[in-house]
């Protein structure tokens, strides 16, 4: 287990997020991903990921003149990345001791459901599918998820939201959610109204640092949760970091010391 990441809470100067959004055209960090553009007039951009695993390639457009919900950012990649390698090798997943952890209550045939926050074009969600043989429920805001299938809509901080789509999930996955500071609180209430409902449940989150406004999130996060780094990713290219993966679980109770 790598220990909690003090770089959220450092003084570093802010990095240049313009320069980071989009993959690079050769992928990130050397990973299987390439663009095909089709010369479209909104200028769409055809993302191909090839998932070894299961010997497929999953294709995603993206829409970057409609915002940034419809756009491949590198966090996403990262997941991809580590649900493709925990299917090939469980062993030497950092994903393992998460997921053993979600079946300990011993149903081992039973499937997997995940829910994704903030899913954007969706790839993360895919992936897990295919990957883990899971049920996934994939949810953005309602502008967004009108072009997918299976998917709910979740305003962050809305509990009724939270309750249409109901805590049947095992595992909640995110990716690149952390980047509007107006929006910390509303997706830490979001995370509490699902997370603080089992023992069991956990958060797997993928965030590329930009601002260091982020640590004001962090911060909060680690009053109400367990945070824990479980990967972090060699930096990209000219940068100083690259993108970390967390854990968030319920806060473990004290044990009473009996004193």
């Amino acid at each position: 287990m790598l220990t909690v990441s003090q770089r959220d809470d450092d003084g570093e100067d802010d990095l240049d997020p313009t320069k980071m959004l989009l993959l690079e055209e050769n992928g990130v960090n050397g990973g299987s991903s390439s663009p095909v553009r089709d010369g479209a007039p909104e200028h769409q951009l055809h993302q191909q990921h090839y998932i070894r695993s299961i010997e497929s390639t999953v294709v995603i457009r993206q829409l970057p003149s409609q915002g940034l919900s419809f756009q491949l950012w590198p966090a996403a990649t990262t997941l991809v990345t580590l649900l493709d390698n925990h299917r090939r090798d469980p062993s030497q997943s950092p994903l393992t001791e998460t997921l053993k952890a979600l079946s300990s209550n011993g149903a081992e045939s039973s499937t997997l459901n995940i829910l994704e926050l903030g899913s954007g074009t969706g790839i993360v969600g895919i992936a897990a599918a295919a990957t883990l043989s899971a049920d996934v429920t994939m949810t953005d805001l309602p502008h967004v998820i009108e072009r997918w299938v299976h998917v709910a809509p979740l305003r962050w901080g809305e509990a009724g939201d939270v309750e249409l789509i109901g805590r049947r999930f095992d595992l909640i996955l995110a990716s690149d959610v952390v980047y509007h500071d107006h929006l910390y609180d509303p997706l830490l209430e979001t995370l509490r109204l699902l997370l603080l409902g089992s023992e069991k449940r956990m958060l797997v989150m993928a965030h590329l640092r930009r601002w260091k406004k982020e640590s004001v999130f962090f911060k909060k996060a680690r009053k109400l949760f367990d945070v824990d780094v479980i990967h972090s990713d060699d930096p990209l290219e000219g940068s100083r970091i690259g993108v970390v993966v967390y854990r968030f679980a319920r806060k473990r109770r004290k044990q009473n010391s009996g004193l």
